[in-house]
């Protein structure tokens, strides 16, 4: 049986849909208190029986932070897909990243070396990818450098892939996957899935910063490839394409029928912004829209290298971003209008 953590998020619904329309046997750990309302409808995105494939799975609570739980959780597992984590640039977030980022993965690493797991798949981000100067393109060989111009979120998945580098040396077979940014559609307020609600309302502002980008499916796919044919001990980053911000929105608010984004937002004002919802946060309390590690990203020229993940998988073609935008944008408007 396969256990997968973060089951009700964007990579982890996906996963789920890609694993249920296997007809694999799944147990999906969550809290108590979630949600799962948001998978029934990433698995009607593509299936005009969700309730079926629903049916392979069996929810369980239990807590990534408790130990004795995910051992309970882990009985008659073989393979494991660790996709929980914590996604925030707000400072006041920083403890509770590092619990659920960290702390969350050595549980997961401890209980899966105990019950003997066979095969251990972990989602971490291009986050963790060190970024040394001067060089054109990121890779997997790239070594990590502290430095204050790390976000909390690099710091908590650095550290959590050492915990998992860790079980490996311990006996537990591993494979790490550095996904780029990713598009998906499904909960329209969370995650890099947040992006498609503010370009519906319109953005004015843009930089000329770059990232890479890859659609979930895409990811989820070849996480399942890399199970499937017992690639352990490595880590590749997964990444279509590299493109300008400007492209990104610009072409989603193009599908939304918005203007596109007409005002540079330079390193100044980017800086000035997330010094003004700084004061507004220490005012008024509510959550800044901009922080300055958002800020600082927002203007980052960064690429990555797919060559990795090639080499192992000649034949894969990756969804290019100008597509992958254009179906999440229409199952958007899809949402939108029911």
């Amino acid at each position: 049986m396969i256990l997968v953590t973060g089951g009700t998020g964007l990579v982890g619904s996906h996963l789920l849909y890609d694993l249920a329309k296997q007809g694999k046997r799944i147990r999906v750990l969550k809290r108590a208190s979630s949600n799962i309302s948001n998978v029934k409808k990433v698995f009607s995105y593509y299936s005009v029986t969700p309730d079926e494939l629903l049916k392979l799975i069996e929810w369980y609570d239990a807590d990534i932070l408790d130990i004795h739980s995910l051992i309970e959780a882990m009985q008659d597992i073989t393979e494991i897909y660790h996709c929980a984590a914590m996604v925030s640039f707000n400072p006041k977030d920083e403890v509770e990243m590092m619990r659920v980022n960290v702390e969350g993965t050595i549980n997961m690493v401890n209980a899966a070396l105990e019950k003997k797991v066979q095969k251990f798949c972990h989602v971490s981000s291009i986050a963790s990818i060190g970024k040394p100067e001067n060089v054109s393109e990121y890779d997997e060989t790239m070594f990590w450098k502290n430095s204050p111009d790390n976000s909390n979120y690099s710091i908590s998945k650095y550290n959590a892939e050492r915990e998992v580098w860790r079980g490996a040396e311990e006996g537990l077979n591993v494979v790490i996957v550095n996904p780029s940014l990713i598009i998906g559609a499904g909960n329209w307020t969370q995650s890099s899935s947040n992006m498609f609600t503010k370009a519906y309302k319109g953005i004015k502002f843009y930089t000329d910063g770059t990232n890479g980008f890859v659609d979930v499916r895409d990811v989820v796919n070849i996480m399942v490839r890399l199970m499937g044919n017992n690639i352990f001990a490595e880590r590749f980053l997964l990444n279509a394409e590299n493109k300008t911000y400007k492209y990104f929105f610009d072409l989603i608010h193009e599908q939304f029928g918005n203007p596109k984004p007409s005002i540079k937002a330079n390193k100044f004002l980017s800086s000035f912004a997330w010094r003004m919802e700084k004061l507004r946060y220490l005012l008024v309390g509510s959550n800044p829209l901009i922080t300055k590690e958002t800020a600082r990203s927002a203007n980052r020229k960064s690429a990555y290298s797919n060559k990795k993940i090639l080499k192992q998988f000649p034949d894969y073609k990756f969804i290019s971003v100008e597509q992958s935008l254009k179906d999440t944008c229409e199952l958007f408007l899809k949402d939108v209008a029911k």
